[in-house]
């Protein structure tokens, strides 16, 4: 078999772009081309350099978080009862969408001893303000407004309710700021082992109460907020993208900033905004 033929069909199997690759590999030290080589030595060589195909399999978990229709139905009567199970499955398919908006607490006193000493600082309180406006200028009816029960989010939220009158307050200790889970890469300044295995437990339980797919008795669409740290935030957007949550360190958000989720009733999950602060003047900007 001539070189020609060798290299036309190596790089018919690689595909076309692989042709100035296969070139390169096979070119002499004079810049041409050995009708000598051996044919399976081109091939290796092209097939190395070509690019793995894109996976086809499906890596999206529908039934994240345990609340695909099918799943909400009681096993041994799906069984026994296989039309009923179909129409359990349908009534309890739901047919909202959940709007969540993430929301990082303002600039807050950082030499405080404890968390109550580290309450907002003045530019943290103009902050709030103007995250409170901005999400008033949405002109959307929030449902509820719930956040940790820490004081730098706890006044951040009191800031924020001002703007959204008639919108419940709730506090929540799960939302508490912690090491969600140790970051990859590592980093040798962050927390021992102890403390992601306490406070991984409960950043996850407040995961899985607040982010998931509307129930099948909602009938309306929802809009709620939630007010917590960074840490919190960044773990809850990884695990509902199904992102690797190990990668959670690796987002940054400025205080006040807003980060914008949506569950379709299907399970799916989109992120309409991460750490949105634009509407605020460039010299309010922080990310202590």
């Amino acid at each position: 078999m001539s070189f020609r033929r060798a290299l036309s069909l190596a790089c018919g199997f690689a595909g076309g772009s692989a042709v100035l690759v296969c070139a390169a590999v096979v070119a002499d030290k004079n810049g041409y081309f050995g009708e000598g080589r051996r044919v399976t030595e081109t091939l290796a060589a092209v097939n190395a350099a070509h690019p793995p195909a894109w996976p086809t399999a499906n890596g999206w978990d529908y039934n994240w978080d345990k609340r695909e229709p099918s799943s909400m139905v009681n096993g041994k009567r799906k069984e026994s009862t296989g039309e009923n199970g179909s129409q359990d499955a349908e009534n309890n398919k739901p047919r909202a969408t959940r709007h969540i908006f993430l929301i990082r607490h303002s600039q807050y006193n950082l030499k405080g001893d404890g968390d109550k000493e580290r309450f907002l600082t003045p530019l943290g309180r103009e902050q709030a303000e103007f995250t409170g406006q901005r999400l008033a200028s949405f002109g959307l009816k929030y449902d509820t407004l719930i956040h940790s029960s820490m004081t730098r989010a706890t006044e951040t939220a009191n800031i924020i309710s001002k703007y959204l009158p008639g919108v419940e307050l709730v506090s929540c200790d799960l939302l508490r700021e912690g090491a969600p889970i140790e970051p990859v890469p590592p980093v040798t300044h962050w927390k021992p082992e102890a403390v992601y295995h306490e406070d991984g437990a409960r950043i996850e339980a407040a995961f899985r109460r607040y982010i998931h797919r509307a129930d099948a008795k909602q009938k309306e669409d929802s809009y709620e907020i939630i007010v917590c740290h960074a840490n919190v935030i960044r773990y809850f957007v990884c695990r509902a993208l199904q992102f690797p949550p190990e990668g959670w360190l690796r987002l940054g958000l400025n205080n006040g900033s807003i980060t914008w989720l949506t569950v379709r009733p299907s399970g799916r999950v989109s992120l309409r905004a991460l750490g949105d602060s634009g509407f605020m003047p460039p010299d309010k900007l922080t990310r202590t």
